[in-house]
């Protein structure tokens, strides 16, 4: 059987002569079935052109109005709202043709934490924080002194409205969001009172006549029942600048 085996220099010399033929056939395969397989792809007749990297998106612009694009006299204000417990918003800011302005307006809710505004009134800020310290302290002592009882709620009728002084041209305050007028209150022993009870006599009435007697000063008009036919069913309260409070 040793005999019939090559020898190792002779199985080399086979091996070297089969790779010729090897690599022959091969080639022959590869000739024969390219042009088949050049047919079954559909090549682009332009190549790609590159398209270049996308850059970093910029952060998403926002409508919310930065804190800091408020007037330093504006931001103050708010932070003494704050530490009243005044719960309030920011508002769409208001100029109208007819000459209505209210640049940085906010809509307040609650006067405090436990005094709510009912509806919220739309106000410029001094005159939102005049009102929330009224009625924290005068008008809540009004209310432990005639009902034993405390202030919950106050029904406003008009914050911010765009209109004249009615019977004239001039723009009233709340053309400003500088007024706020006040149709009644409510008690926390469930006691709700109006402004039209001001002239009836009784407890309403006392409470009614003190009230509008402490709001001369902090607000510079106060006007209300006897002053017209205007404000027989509510307190006209203004900022207005003025060199002395009219209260009539």
């Amino acid at each position: 059987m040793t005999d019939l085996l090559p020898s190792v220099p002779e199985r080399q010399i086979r091996a070297a002569g089969a790779r010729p033929r090897l690599l022959l056939f091969v080639c022959t395969f590869f000739l024969a079935t390219a042009p088949a397989l050049a047919g079954s792809i559909q090549l682009p007749e332009r190549a790609p052109i590159p398209q270049p990297r996308p850059e970093a998106s910029a952060e998403p612009s926002t409508t919310e109005p930065r804190p800091d694009a408020l007037p330093s006299s504006e931001r103050a204000c708010r932070e003494q709202l704050r530490k009243l417990d005044v719960v309030f918003r920011e508002a769409d800011d208001v100029a109208a043709e007819e000459g209505c302005s209210l640049p940085h307006p906010i809509e307040i809710t609650q006067l405090s934490e436990r005094i709510r505004l009912e509806p919220p009134a739309t106000l410029e800020c001094e005159t939102a924080l005049a009102a929330a310290r009224f009625f924290q302290s005068a008008a809540s002592d009004l209310a432990r002194k005639h009902f034993k009882a405390d202030l919950v709620a106050v029904r406003q009728a008009s914050g911010y409205v765009c209109r004249p002084i009615n019977g004239g041209k001039n723009l009233s305050e709340h053309a400003f969001g500088k007024a706020l007028d006040i149709a009644g209150l409510a008690f926390s022993d469930e006691t709700e009172i109006e402004v039209t009870q001001y002239g009836d006599g009784g407890e309403p009435a006392g409470f009614l006549k003190e009230l509008r007697a402490a709001a001369c000063g902090p607000f510079s008009t106060v006007l209300g029942p006897g002053t017209n036919a205007d404000h027989e069913d509510h307190f006209h309260l203004d900022m207005k600048e003025r060199r002395a409070p009219y209260c009539r």
